[in-house]
């Protein structure tokens, strides 16, 4: 039973970041839309492997960097210069991954005949360039106004 709690809590901590961390949203968005798109290219398992740990330790850095500033800021109630040193090494923690990422993603996906297939495919398939667009859109909100953000516009709404 205290195996399924572990999971438990990790989830609560992978929500509970999603839920407060803007940037936490744009990686997760990214994440999708890099796993979405992925289909376009010819890819062997390495080169999936590869996209697989570079967002993982984008996702993990992003999750060190909360837990980071969360013990920073419940340790300082007032301005602290170490406090802010500690804050800027875990968010250079998480700029180095995704540059890392980025590097990986270069690498992998530069495929310019893939790049002509993924044009080819929403200009024969307007319906789905429409699906996209409206996608985008909901990723945009999303990342701006986060779960808990669109949950609460939502509930003034239907209380109105």
């Amino acid at each position: 039973m205290r195996f399924y709690k572990s999971f438990k809590y990790a989830f609560r901590g992978i929500i509970y970041c999603i839920n407060n961390e803007r940037n936490m949203r744009i990686h997760t968005v990214a994440a999708l839309y890099v796993l979405f798109f992925s289909f376009f290219f010819e890819m062997s398992r390495l080169s999936y492997a590869a996209v697989f740990i570079a967002i993982s330790m984008v996702i993990s850095a992003e999750l060190f960097n909360t837990v980071a500033e969360e013990l920073s800021d419940m340790a300082a109630a007032s301005f602290n210069p170490v406090v802010r040193i500690v804050k800027d090494m875990a968010a250079g923690g998480v700029l180095v991954n995704a540059v890392f990422a980025a590097v990986v993603g270069i690498c992998v996906f530069w495929q310019p005949s893939s790049f002509v297939k993924i044009v080819k495919y929403f200009s024969l398939n307007p319906i789905m360039l429409l699906l996209f667009a409206a996608v985008t859109a909901l990723s945009i909100v999303y990342i701006i106004m986060g779960p808990i953000g669109i949950r609460d516009c939502i509930r003034k709404k239907r209380y109105k």
